[in-house]
């Protein structure tokens, strides 16, 4: 408990810091642990949508108020100017706020830029030919990479986050775009040594490459690697030669087919239906499980979870922690998928309006719904949703696999007491405590 105490803020960035090297216990200009944390928190979640805002801006599109507010949140976390812990988490609200509104954004800059996704089913294996693997949440330089690589001889395969992309009708007409490789970011260093092909980064999820394919390896936009060479525009050259200089794949089907592709507009088509299996008992429950996976073994909660679920109920899901289950064949209901994939963490907005909708539908509030939130959470973005998702008042989350180190003790009180923030524990045990069995 000392050692927890000690560290229970860490604060260097002005030149009063204790000791000159940082302060751990209060700030030597009276900031409280508390109020270090919410900053530290502010920075994290604004960072999250800034990810989002980059990738809207790629395509054109931009809002001057969600701009503002990043002024403002950055300049709340300055050494002496904000030490309201009250107003830091009305800050992080009005973050989550922002974040909707940024994420509705994005997702009109994909949806008016490829077309709306529809499902689509996504080969797991290689066909033959050489090829190059994307990797990350870059859609304008996956379809930039498909452009001119068509008729070349070469495929595309997308890598974790990029699986999405073969649900947009302006990405999956190239039809060399062959299919999705891997699952979550974390098998990157087994999977990119696995295939000879040339890989090219499109934005964070990038991990640091082993020396068998540094060489082969590319980053473009915001990402960057030490020793790999990066393309600062989307002139993709340098990637093509070198997948022309490497061996063929063999045809080699995957052992599974997965299907992504699930827009709103798909699943609110059948809301008709879904209302119907709902009030005559075939569908008991809503899950949302998925989130920013984590390479902990603890993440394994979730596929256990999915698993132990009764065949009366029905799972969304979407970002990099789909991989942990979007493998699993459900079946389903009358016609109604019992797993659906969202998308990318990005695509969250989905997920948001299809509950506001299905609200809407049954004449209850969000928290009335059959319908319960199970994330997990790792990074930047996966932060700034969880806010988004607060300031929506949603309430009973389970998260995990571990608590945010942000949050100590006063933080959790009050997540627990006004949003029901719950942490996941045994997964049968909380499928009875959900469902009442």
């Amino acid at each position: 408990m000392a050692d927890r105490e000690r560290l229970d803020m860490f604060c260097y960035q002005c030149a009063q810091t204790a000791r000159g090297t940082g302060c751990t216990v209060k700030g030597v200009c009276g900031k409280e642990a508390t109020v270090a944390r919410l900053q530290d928190n502010l920075l994290i979640a604004t960072k999250g949508m800034a990810a989002y805002l980059y990738h809207a801006r790629e395509l054109g599109y931009t809002d001057t108020e969600v701009d503002a507010f990043l002024e403002r949140a950055f300049y709340a976390t300055f050494t002496q100017v904000n030490f309201d812990p009250e107003d830091l988490v009305r800050l992080a609200l009005e973050g989550g706020e922002m974040n909707i509104r940024t994420m509705r954004l994005l997702k009109k800059a994909h949806n008016d830029t490829y077309g709306e996704p529809e499902p689509t089913k996504v080969q797991t294996g290689t066909v033959k030919g050489r090829g190059i693997i994307a990797t990350g949440h870059g859609l304008k330089a996956l379809e930039e990479l498909l452009k001119q690589t068509e008729g070349t001889g070469i495929n595309i395969y997308t890598h974790s986050e990029l699986l999405p992309a073969h649900g947009y009708p302006g990405l999956k007409k190239y039809k060399h775009l062959a299919g999705n490789l891997g699952k979550s970011w974390q098998d990157q260093k087994r999977l990119f040594s696995q295939y000879p092909v040339a890989i090219l980064g499109t934005s964070n999820c990038v991990q640091l490459p082993k020396e068998e394919y540094r060489d082969r390896m590319f980053t473009t936009g915001p990402a960057r690697l030490p020793g790999v060479p990066h393309i600062a525009g989307y002139n993709y050259t340098p990637v093509i030669e070198k997948a022309k200089s490497l061996p063929e794949l063999e045809r080699k089907p995957g052992d599974v087919v997965l299907t992504t592709g699930f827009s709103k507009s798909v699943v609110l088509s059948q809301k008709d239906k879904i209302k119907q299996l709902v009030e005559a008992g075939k569908i008991r429950h809503f899950f949302l499980v998925g989130g920013c996976d984590s390479p902990l073994k603890k993440g394994e909660y979730y596929r256990e979870f999915v698993q132990r679920l009764p065949q009366d109920t029905v799972v969304f899901t979407l970002a990099c922690g789909k991989f942990r289950i979007n493998d699993l064949a459900l079946g389903e209901i009358e016609g109604i998928p019992r797993l659906i994939d969202l998308g990318q963490c990005n695509d969250s907005i989905v997920a948001i309006e299809i509950a506001q909708a299905l609200a809407e539908l049954f004449g209850v509030g969000i928290n009335q719904l059959p319908l319960t939130l199970v994330l997990t959470w790792l990074e930047q973005k996966a932060a700034i949703i969880l806010w988004s998702l607060l300031a929506l008042g949603i309430k009973g989350i389970y998260l995990g696999p571990i608590l945010p180190a942000w949050v100590n003790d006063d933080i959790l009180k009050v997540l627990r007491e006004d949003y029901d923030l719950r942490l996941i524990g045994d997964p049968e045990e909380d499928i009875k405590h959900i469902l009442r069995i």
